[in-house]
């Protein structure tokens, strides 16, 4: 393997990934010294959101079945399948087949728990255009596939957006984002739900931070924040990383952005209604255990028997606890980690602590692992943990939801959630692993400090629990190879 290459050069993966250069032979080889990489029609951004299109578009025919009759006919026929999606059914489901308005109408058949729509309002807004867009004659299943299509469409452009925003930020390593659009979760989970708008809408953020631009970066983040709750964690490591730089004055203008952009989101609805506009908040809270979290595992073995609240209560301490750890991490670590690192970690903490894990909610670490991890080895072992686990709650469910039982018992699918909580572990561990050996992270190998960083990037540190040699940039001697 060839030394770091030259600063203002592309880093091409083929040259330092023995995963991309064996998948390179594919299709010739890895590039020659003589390759014009990004010239002409085929820059890597257009090869990139052709990838992401196709990838996404054959998650698409994945759900032909589903599309067809398994929607509406036959009691397991979507997890026969396993090409369930909540969009065609809350079509009708939240009054959107009937012309609801978000947080302002009640939904069809309410119940004292849930009135209103229960997603964040820049969700609901997404949702609402698309039922608007939908036409009103042809009947209910005709109606509901349509609105399938017409969000599938949309989700579609954030998918793209979410590349090319992965792309732009770190821009030595463009192909790094080849990790998300040839991702197998890309294409099984991104019509699931409409997670991928905050997913775009987070990468556009953190894009806009790696290119200074702070306050946009701030707005994005608040508008990722109205669609999706996780967003506002990653405020959290821009915090620690910017008072360990002496940046705090950019933080806060991110800070005071994301909320201003927040609170132009849902203000009005929470004037308008505000028990409508809560519903989303409450819904989260006195919901019980559900599907993929470990806290089902020891639920459903007769492990734990807590009250809501109780589970509530645990699951903040415990994500504090780890919050805590990642901020000591922060700022112990022998030289600062990249923002993406702490991004991952965070959001990573979130995902494993929570009391539910639907199949969807791995998009939102997808941007983040190629920006923090970007090995192909490291990367398939834990996509093929969460193909596993996509797998295993369909057929569970297939079992679970027929008298027939025919699918993957209770038992199974309990190993399934143990392999998807491993597979994010492992992942957690290499970046871990990175930060406090920073001649292990293939970012930081081609002369990089942190790309992601913005104003953090190459930054004298100010305030850190390292010593003082360590406190000042480049101080990390790295090996002419890229360690695995």
């Amino acid at each position: 393997m060839p030394a770091p290459p030259p600063e203002d050069t592309v880093v091409v993966p083929a040259d330092e990934d023995p995963v991309a250069a064996a998948g390179s032979e594919l299709f010739g080889g890895a590039p020659g010294r003589r390759a014009l990489l990004g010239v002409g029609w085929w820059t890597a951004a257009r090869v990139l959101a052709i990838c992401t299109i196709v990838v996404f578009a054959l998650g698409m025919v994945q759900k032909i079945p589903c599309y067809n009759t398994g929607w509406f006919y036959g009691a397991t026929a979507q997890y026969d399948h396993a090409c369930y999606s909540d969009i065609p059914h809350l079509f009708t489901l939240r009054g959107f087949s009937i012309g609801n308005i978000p947080y302002l109408d009640k939904i069809p058949n309410p119940s004292p728990d849930m009135q209103y729509l229960e997603y964040p309002v820049l969700t609901g807004l997404f949702m609402w255009l698309a039922a608007w867009l939908t036409p009103s004659g042809g009947g209910d299943v005709h109606r509901e596939q349509v609105f399938w299509l017409l969000n599938a469409g949309m989700l579609m452009v954030c998918a793209v957006i979410a590349v090319i925003a992965v792309m732009r930020t770190h821009r030595r390593r463009p192909w790094d984002a080849l990790l998300f659009a040839l991702a197998p979760v890309l294409a099984l989970d991104s019509t699931i739900n409409w997670d991928l708008l905050a997913v775009a809408l987070t990468a556009v953020g953190m894009a806009l931070w790696a290119g200074r631009r702070t306050v946009w970066a701030g707005v994005f983040i608040g508008l990722a924040t109205a669609a999706k709750l996780y967003p506002v964690f990653l405020l959290g490591p821009l915090l620690v990383l910017c008072w360990r730089a002496g940046r705090m004055r950019a933080f806060g203008q991110t800070l005071a952005a994301a909320t201003a952009a927040w609170l132009v989101v849902d203000l009005p609805f929470m004037l308008l209604n505000f028990k409508g506009w809560a519903t989303f908040y409450v819904f989260s809270q006195t919901r019980t255990i559900d599907y993929g979290s470990f806290w089902l595992i020891l639920s459903q073995n007769g492990v734990i028997n807590w009250s809501v609240n109780t589970v509530n209560t645990v699951i903040t301490m415990l994500l504090a606890l780890c919050c805590l750890g990642i901020a000591w991490l922060a700022l112990a670590a022998p030289r600062r980690p990249r923002f993406a690192q702490l991004a991952f970690l965070i959001i990573a903490a979130f995902t494993l602590t929570n009391k539910v894990y639907s199949p969807q909610y791995v998009l939102w670490l997808l941007p983040l692992a190629a920006l923090a991890r970007p090995r192909w080895r490291d990367f398939l072992v834990w996509q093929v943990c969460e193909v596993l686990y996509f797998l295993a709650i369909w057929y569970n469910f297939a079992y679970t939801s027929s008298s027939a039982q025919k699918g993957l018992p209770t038992d199974w699918y309990h190993g399934a959630i143990v392999v998807h909580i491993l597979g994010t572990l492992y992942l957690c561990v290499m970046v871990i692993r990175d930060i406090l050996m920073p001649e292990y992270d293939s970012v930081r190998w081609d002369g990089s400090d942190d790309p992601s960083g913005g104003v953090l990037d190459r930054a004298v540190d100010i305030f850190a629990k390292t010593s003082k040699s360590a406190k000042h940039g480049g101080a990390v001697k790295y090996p002419d190879t890229v360690p695995d």
